[in-house]
């Protein structure tokens, strides 16, 4: 009974802790669920892709691109490459995470978010080391995020039918607000510094570009100098060592 207690306040406990990042996701949220409607998705369509893809920027990106009729292609590999950054964070939590059973991580898989990530990874950093009660605490926050979403969608579908032009009202200013409060405290290093700079002045040099392609470009070079940065800060270490 003591550990079904003990894991039980490990999920409250990762569920309250995702609460001030929930409170800006709702708008987002909300405004997926209106601009879906607005751009000819049924009712059905606009749910179905939160309760299976679940990923907010991506169903943006994806609802976007349908309705701008791009090619299938340019819809998969964008989407692909956004996504991207979950396979960092999956690596990042490996070290905890294998000592999961491989078939309780597939929902872990599944429910990954930039806002979980987040969370989970500031208390692996910070105040639990071990990852004692790691599942409990990542299930908590996870599944907090899922059911805001699905409910959100829901309301944004709603009331996006009652209220015309919500997609303009700037709901969405919310989530850049958070996306902030996610990356600022995660820049630990050089490579996390130069990754950032680096997507954030090419995006600025391809806002326009058609199709999001912009964004494809942009996430591509970040990946690719924060790499080469990090690369150059092992073999730094490494020589210094050696030196030693």
């Amino acid at each position: 009974m003591a550990n079904k207690r003990f894991d039980r306040a490990l999920l409250l406990l990762g569920s309250r802790d995702t609460l001030p990042l929930i409170v800006a996701a709702i708008p987002f949220g909300i405004v997926y669920g209106a601009m879906a409607q607005s751009l000819g998705l049924t009712q059905w369509q606009a749910m179905g892709m939160s309760v299976f893809v679940f990923a907010g920027a991506s169903q943006f990106i994806a609802v976007t691109l349908l309705a701008s009729a791009a090619a299938l292609p340019v819809i998969i590999m964008t989407v692909f490459i956004v996504n991207l950054r979950h396979m960092l964070y999956a690596a990042s939590l490996m070290s905890t995470a294998d000592k999961v059973p491989a078939l309780l991580r597939v929902p872990m898989a599944f429910w990954l978010t930039d806002e979980t990530y987040a969370v989970v990874a500031n208390r692996l950093r910070e105040k639990h080391q071990d990852g004692k009660g790691f599942y409990a605490y990542y299930i908590g926050s996870a599944l907090t995020m899922y059911l805001n979403w699905q409910l959100c969608t829901w309301i944004g579908i709603t009331v996006g039918e009652q209220v015309p032009d919500m997609t303009k009202w700037g709901l969405d200013i919310a989530m850049i607000v958070a996306f902030i409060g996610i990356v600022v405290p995660a820049l630990q290093n050089m490579a996390h510094w130069a990754c950032t700079i680096s997507a954030g002045v090419c995006i600025l040099l391809t806002h326009d570009w058609p199709h999001q392609t912009g964004l494809l470009f942009s996430s591509v070079m970040a990946i690719l100098v924060g790499m080469l940065v990090l690369r150059h800060q092992q073999r730094v270490t490494v020589k210094g060592g050696i030196h030693e």
